[in-house]
């Protein structure tokens, strides 16, 4: 018996006897998850819909990261002794930021730069 998550896919093929359709059940969508939740057929046919009728561009997610301060900016790796890195994690997380802005903080303040 086929589950009810399992699709009926139709492939379109061609050879020496001409083009023909073969059917087959792909059920691999049951097994895709996003933030644990499974996907279902229901929610793939509505993305396929909203795909079908286009996307503002404008609304569009831009990719890459926001800048930071005046321009392009910079990796810079820094070396921490496990006390001082226990210590950023903790008060970072208690700010509710992460340990990058936490140390672009300290940076800031030490420099004296807004």
């Amino acid at each position: 018996m086929m589950p009810t998550s399992a699709r009926l896919v139709e492939s379109q093929a061609a050879g020496a006897l001409g083009s023909f359709t073969i059917p087959y059940y792909d059920n691999r969508v049951a097994q895709e998850k996003i933030n644990g939740v499974a996907v279902g057929e229901a929610q793939v046919e509505e993305w396929a819909k909203e795909a079908e009728a286009g996307y503002p561009v404008e609304q569009l997610r831009k990719r890459g990261r926001r800048p930071l301060g005046n321009g392009a900016s910079e990796v810079v790796p820094v070396r921490m002794d496990k006390t001082l890195l226990d210590a950023l994690a903790a008060r970072a997380e208690r700010e509710h930021v992460s340990r990058s802005e936490a140390i672009r903080a300290a940076v800031r303040d030490w420099v004296n730069v807004a």
